[in-house]
């Protein structure tokens, strides 16, 4: 009984700590107080102030209707393209932008105004080459497509709150011309081979005309179809003073002498006029032209230079007319063809649509000390319970 009693009346002796708990308590101190304690002292000492200027656009695809179609109430109607949208994307983010902005704007002095040695980790090192400022470019250039719409969103990073918005700007310039231009393309493409098809049906048309011309000048005869109307004219014309000549010829035989001096003067007319009929014959093509003993035509032209045969020349012209009809036909449908092109390519053009124009910021936005300075010590505190449950682990393996 005693002894129960002295024991109830005996106190516990205090828990003392012991090296493995002075570790912990050191390494807390190492692992999350101190990197902790050196964000916040740099993010409010040395960190300089960020200014975000802040700008949404995009692509529009504009299809004009036709008068029909307008007449039907059918109006154009404005669209997005996904592909032009992932075009602009990859350009704001390209070193070609940050090039052309650099020549405009000069981003080495715009994002170095806080000295480098002041604020190592967000300032810009000047001068660096143009892959440096392409990198840290892309740091302070967020551009985000918001999911299927096609619109995008650009927030712009600078020291100043001017500098934000000038970048900015001139990005969206930017951007607009490159699509410009990219339209321009899209419809040179589209008009190009519409375009040589009339060039060269233009073409087909001179040569065609300069062959009708050549053929005028070298025989003196505008229309040959008129021409052997005209002729064919004389020749009945002649034919019809034989055939009355001949039954003036056989009356007076019958009547008069075989010396009287009518009927050889008829007998010569004949002649003479079946000499016409036959040169006229030659000329047409319907017979060969009588030739004297000199080897020439009685016309008085020589063999070798003597005029073409009608229905040659008839031949030639129409086959000449032929030629032209077919290059003014090609040269209507080829015109026909480019107007349709350069119609249609009219009707689909692209341009950049602005719904947020670059915005002024009044106050900074990074950096964000107390999201920074959270997560700093969030991811810490994790570190150093992963490191402080491993070694417990390890221990208690022994």
């Amino acid at each position: 009984m005693t002894d129960a009693t002295d024991t109830q009346m005996t106190s516990a002796a205090p828990a003392q700590p012991r090296g493995r708990h002075w570790l912990i308590t050191l390494s807390f101190l190492l692992l999350v107080v101190a990197p902790t304690a050196l964000c916040a002292w740099y993010l409010w000492e040395r960190a300089a102030d960020r200014y975000v200027s802040t700008a949404g656009f995009s692509v529009r695809t504009e299809e004009a209707g036709s008068a029909i179609e307008s007449l039907a109430g059918i109006t154009g109607l404005s669209g997005s393209s996904s592909s032009d949208t992932d075009i602009l994307y990859d350009f704001i983010q390209s070193q070609q932008l940050v090039r052309q902005v650099q020549d405009s704007l000069d981003l080495r002095t715009i994002w170095s105004k806080v000295p480098p040695d002041q604020d190592p980790i967000y300032a810009y090192h000047p001068p660096g080459t143009i892959e440096d400022l392409t990198a840290y470019w892309r740091r302070m250039v967020k551009v985000y497509n918001i999911g299927s719409t096609g619109l995008l969103e650009l927030r712009v990073q600078a020291f100043d709150p001017d500098d934000a918005q000038r970048i900015a700007q001139e990005i969206q310039a930017r951007s607009s011309d490159m699509i410009n231009e990219l339209s321009a393309i899209a419809r040179e493409d589209a008009t190009r081979y519409a375009r040589d098809e009339l060039d060269g049906a233009v073409e087909r048309l001179k040569v065609a005309r300069q062959a009708i011309t050549r053929f005028r000048n070298r025989t003196q005869i505008v229309d040959p179809q008129a021409s052997i109307q005209s002729q064919m004219g004389i020749l009945s014309s002649l034919q019809g003073e034989l055939a009355q000549t001949l039954i003036d010829l056989d009356i007076l035989v019958q009547t008069a002498p075989a010396n009287d001096p009518r009927i050889v003067q008829l007998k010569r007319r004949i002649e003479t006029i079946e000499s016409r009929i036959a040169e006229e014959r030659s000329k047409l093509g319907l017979g060969s032209r009588p030739r004297n003993d000199e080897g020439q035509d009685e016309g008085g032209t020589a063999e070798g230079g003597e005029l073409d045969a009608f229905a040659d020349l008839v031949g030639e012209y129409e086959s000449l007319i032929v030629d032209l009809n077919f290059a003014e036909q090609s040269y209507t449908a080829a015109l026909a063809g480019y107007d349709s092109s350069l119609a249609e390519s009219r009707r689909q053009s692209r341009y950049l649509a602005a719904h947020v124009r670059p915005t002024l910021a009044e106050s900074a936005a990074h950096p964000e000390r107390t999201k920074l300075i959270s997560l700093v010590a969030l991811f810490s505190f994790l570190a150093w319970g992963i490191i402080v449950l491993a070694a417990y682990a390890l221990r208690d393996r022994r």
